[in-house]
């Protein structure tokens, strides 16, 4: 199907299926045993242009949205969400720059990630505060020409790996979310520095790690916008960024169902193959159309954010949730159809599934967008009666 794909899109899902089935199915399963960053294949990511999808092309990027960019991350997730995810964060880290960002600042940062030259990565969590994102604790306090920010920042993805950081900080502790600040900070910053890698269950081939600031001074000239609108960056930012990660479990969802089809079609049983009974059938069809209702979705979704709507909460929440709560349906069930072999390392159904879990977590949680969804319906229904 071609969903209605642009010739730039068709372009992108072509070239991120060559480079997945190329490049990284050969080392998949050796980055997720090693738990180690993929430095080769992001170098293979640069040299294909895929890294400025989604950037301007007065910035080095391909001038595409969100829609191009959900197109890329499946298709790579198909075969490897953890090195997908390298994309998908730095598009994160980088979205607060493109919707906030003035000029020299986009001049500045943009070319760097539309290149391959720089990674980006978003710090709002810490031990403290995750879905309650306004408890952070981490400060910036004003010091002539520039901000002085202390804190910790905890299972930030590309850490350590990145060089550039949009860091959600409060600049004033008595406005509560209304004192939120984000930063661009860059690696290599007096005062930043890492913690510990973390092990994780799966998307292994990604980093997340601890960020460290003891008075790390930052100019003045990286707040994004200005001081208090934090809050504000963080949730269009995440606006933006979920069906990036709708895109991410989607394609888990798709290369575990090919994974269940093709294995069903060699695997024999009482002298036929095991695709020919109706148990496994009705398991093949309700994940397949799991899948391309979870497609409508994310794809829908993207295409109305790159309209310009400014009321795009519910629906992204909406393809974020859908689509991850389908990753981890059809994963499980296809564990279950190549059975014992499913359950062996040998195989990838078994990492498809450990990496499902973590998109009904991250960039939200699965119970949060559900919040979101509703309180956006009370709403809508308020203002029609109004």
């Amino acid at each position: 199907m071609n969903y209605g794909l642009t010739e730039q899109q068709e372009m992108i899902r072509d070239l991120c299926r060559q480079v997945a089935q190329e490049k990284m199915k050969p080392i998949r399963e050796h980055y997720d045993e090693a738990n180690e960053f993929p430095h080769e294949i992001l170098k293979v990511f640069a040299q294909a242009d895929l890294c400025g999808i989604y950037i301007e092309e007065k910035y080095g990027g391909l001038g595409g949205g969100v829609m191009d960019l959900s197109i890329a991350v499946e298709e790579l997730s198909k075969v490897c969400s953890g090195i997908a995810l390298s994309l998908a964060a730095t598009a994160l880290g980088t979205f607060p720059i493109i919707l906030y960002g003035n000029d020299e600042q986009k001049q500045k940062y943009l070319p760097r990630v539309a290149s391959g030259q720089s990674l980006a990565a978003f710090a709002l969590t810490e031990a403290n505060a995750g879905s309650d994102a306004g408890a952070i604790a981490t400060t910036a306090t004003k010091d002539g020409d520039d901000y002085i920010l202390n804190g910790t920042k905890q299972w930030i993805t590309n850490g350590g790996e990145a060089e550039i950081y949009s860091v959600v900080t409060k600049t004033d502790k008595s406005k509560g979310s209304r004192g939120a600040s984000v930063f661009i900070v860059e690696k290599g910053m007096p005062g930043f520095t890492f913690g510990k890698k973390e092990n994780k269950m799966g998307i292994r081939a990604s980093a997340t790690r601890e960020l460290v600031f003891q008075d790390c001074r930052v100019p003045k000239a990286n707040i994004l916008g200005k001081e208090g609108l934090g809050f504000i960056v963080a949730m269009k930012t995440f606006d933006m960024s979920r069906p990036g990660v709708a895109a991410q479990a989607l394609g888990i969802a798709a290369g575990a169902l090919d994974e269940a089809v093709k294995y069903s079609r060699e695997r024999r049983q009482f002298g036929k193959p095991i695709c020919s009974f109706q148990g496994v059938q009705f398991m093949l069809a309700d994940m397949a159309t799991q899948v391309e209702a979870a497609r409508a979705l994310v794809y829908a979704a993207a295409r109305y954010i790159d309209t310009g709507a400014k009321d795009v909460s519910k629906i992204s929440a909406m393809c974020k949730l859908f689509a991850s709560d389908t990753a981890m349906r059809v994963t499980t069930d296809a564990v279950q159809v190549l059975g014992g072999y499913g359950y062996m390392k040998e195989y990838p159904v078994e990492k498809m599934m450990r990496d499902a879990k973590i998109t009904q977590i991250y960039e939200g949680t699965n119970q949060i967008q559900r919040e979101v969804i509703a309180l956006n319906l009370i709403k809508e229904a308020a203002s029609r009666k109004a």
